[in-house]
């Protein structure tokens, strides 16, 4: 038996839905009187809210709560997340944690915080819905970027994906409660928000709102300066969203829109439901409307099967986009899915290593070529933090590039500035005048 946790660590892995579901816990352990402490080893309570897209996932979990045992102050330990759904009770006889629980459960975290307390390990995977939502304490007080979670789970059941087994199916948070809780971020300080879900883009309501709809909702809510959202799937990409590019001017010029390959036989052996001409065609039409658009996406190197030929056509779609950024990654075989059962074809890890090298440097080639192409221009910077230089501050473009300027600017100001400097992964901005708020 331990003693009811005053303070409490939330450590979050992976994508920005993680970052969000961390954040409200927090929320919900605030409520109950605890304080947040940056210090995992110094809390009363560590949660690991974890991601399982990538392998050997579940392996780091398990170093981790060895090492809070080890340097910690003998906490009680919640893992959470992904893993916590996948792995369930194998994770309590494992490595006897106080307290599993899955991402469309944590709401009900200071229940099950207290029945370990009570010496009792405490499980809930259960998968309802959107009930969780209508449980989280209100939106008290952020950062001048919030996220803000819209739709969750997945219907799409790509082979190598663990994300319908984990978040569940596609579902759709209503429209009422997504205002309401966006208007009590800006409340809270938030001048930027940007729209999360699985397939955000997949996002509806009864009345056929769509996210473009949704979008022009948010931009009548005064004091929200800024729209963005991800990750996108490409057959959600309905014309209103769009042409929302070309007539909401708070959302900005950005778009996360994951292809995976550039080989149509990878890609139907993925299930992406999607080919390499569609992917390209959708581009066309958001260029046409945003011609300044900055485009972002994911690959995977090496799924099962996958030619030198064919991963020859990836390099070459990549070439064709030219990317501001891009995530890319080796296969990795989750459990369960389809894709793992394809043993037979798994690429020889070296050759992974070899493209993934090669993908990178085409990726890291067109990421510093459009910074370099934001040389001169004149933007908006939204500033987030401090720098590490005196009287410097860190924030992003619209195209969602860091930049760093020496100002007496507060966070949260939005600061006009000209890009005087490009790198590689950042740029330098002059000020030249503050927006009004």
């Amino acid at each position: 038996m331990k003693p009811t946790p005053k303070t409490f660590h939330v450590k979050s892995f992976g994508c920005q839905m993680n970052v969000y579901d961390g954040e409200r816990m927090g929320e919900l352990m605030a409520a109950q009187g605890m304080t947040a402490t940056d210090d995992a080893n110094a809390a009363d309570l560590v949660v690991l809210n974890t991601c399982h897209i990538r392998e050997k996932a579940t392996e780091k979990v398990y170093s981790d709560i060895g090492r809070l045992r080890k340097h910690g102050k003998d906490p009680m330990i919640a893992v959470a997340g992904c893993v916590a759904q996948a792995e369930g009770a194998e994770i309590v006889a494992r490595a006897k944690v106080d307290v599993v629980v899955g991402p469309q459960a944590y709401h009900n975290l200071p229940e099950l915080v207290a029945q370990a307390a009570s010496g009792n390990a405490a499980l809930d995977t259960d998968m309802p819905a959107t009930a969780k939502f209508g449980a989280l304490p209100a939106r008290r007080k952020v950062g001048p970027s919030a996220f803000l979670t819209v739709q969750e789970g997945c219907d799409k059941f790509c082979t190598y994906c663990v994300v319908p087994y984990t978040r569940g199916a596609e579902i759709s948070r209503p429209f009422d409660t997504i205002i309401d809780e966006a208007k009590a971020l800006v409340d809270a300080g938030a001048r930027e928000i940007t729209l999360l879900g699985q397939n955000v883009n997949a996002w509806d309501d009864a009345a056929g709102n769509g996210l473009h709809g949704l979008i022009h909702a948010l931009d009548r809510i005064e004091g929200l300066h800024r729209i963005r959202y991800t990750t996108s799937h490409p057959n959600d990409m309905r014309e209103g969203l769009i042409r929302a590019h070309a007539e909401i001017g708070k959302l900005m010029p950005f778009l996360h829109l994951p292809v995976q390959a550039g080989s149509d036989r990878v890609l139907k052996a993925m299930n992406r439901s999607h080919t390499r001409d569609s992917y390209l065609r959708i581009l066309d039409r958001v260029r046409a409307v945003r011609p300044d658009i900055a485009l972002s996406g994911d690959f995977i190197v090496g799924f099962p099967h996958e030619s030198d030929a064919e991963f020859e056509e990836t390099l070459s779609l990549v070439d064709a986009v030219g990317y501001a950024q891009c995530f890319s990654f080796k296969y990795s075989p989750r459990p369960g899915t389809p894709a793992a059962e394809m043993t037979d074809g798994f690429v020889p890890a070296e050759v992974m290593d070899e493209r993934l090298q090669r993908l990178q440097a085409h990726l890291n080639r067109d990421q510093a070529a459009f910074n370099a192409a934001t040389l001169g221009k004149r933007c908006t910077v939204l500033i987030e933090r401090k720098g590490k230089l005196p009287g410097q501050m860190l924030g992003k473009s619209p195209w969602l590039q860091s930049v760093h300027l020496t100002t007496d600017a507060q966070i949260g100001d939005l600061v006009e500035v000209d890009i005087v400097r490009a790198d590689p992964n950042s740029l330098a901005g002059m000020e030249r005048m503050r927006v009004a708020a």
